[in-house]
């Protein structure tokens, strides 16, 4: 008995899944000529205001008034440390502006100085520095 009920769920289940195996299913949308009539939206490429600031130089540099901690981890001597005191005395009208924050060490001058190349700045954007995303935004390695 077990085994005949065994066959027959086995056999259900079969049957349940022939619409997996490839089977056509009826379109009863528009049909093929009015699909070309209609408008296309793909040429709109959609863009917010996030992507149209990593267009610019911040994609490619730290940008002191935006980044958030975890983009100084590939610099060594920048990160936790500094990058906390950085992103606390931001924003900065200027890269070399990081050169005068209150109570840096000689050491922190020196590693600043050696990275300013790899710095930019731009006017803070909401969408990357509102909350507290920016000193932890809960992406750990």
């Amino acid at each position: 008995m077990k085994r005949w009920v065994g066959m027959l769920l086995a056999f259900g289940v079969l049957l349940g899944c022939l619409g997996w195996l490839g089977l056509p299913q009826p379109a009863m949308a528009l049909g093929w000529n009015s699909i070309s009539a209609a408008p296309t939206l793909a040429a709109v490429e959609p863009r917010n205001r996030a992507d149209d600031k990593l267009a610019t130089e911040f994609g490619k540099k730290i940008d002191l008034n935006n980044t958030n901690v975890r983009a100084f981890m590939d610099y060594p001597g920048l990160y936790p440390t500094l990058a906390r005191k950085i992103l606390e005395n931001a924003p900065f009208d200027k890269v070399d502006d990081v050169l005068d924050m209150a109570g840096l060490s000689d050491r922190q001058i020196s590693i600043l100085k050696a990275n300013l190349d790899k710095f930019t700045v731009s006017a803070p954007e909401d969408t990357f520095v509102e909350g507290g995303d920016r000193f932890n935004n809960g992406i750990y390695r």
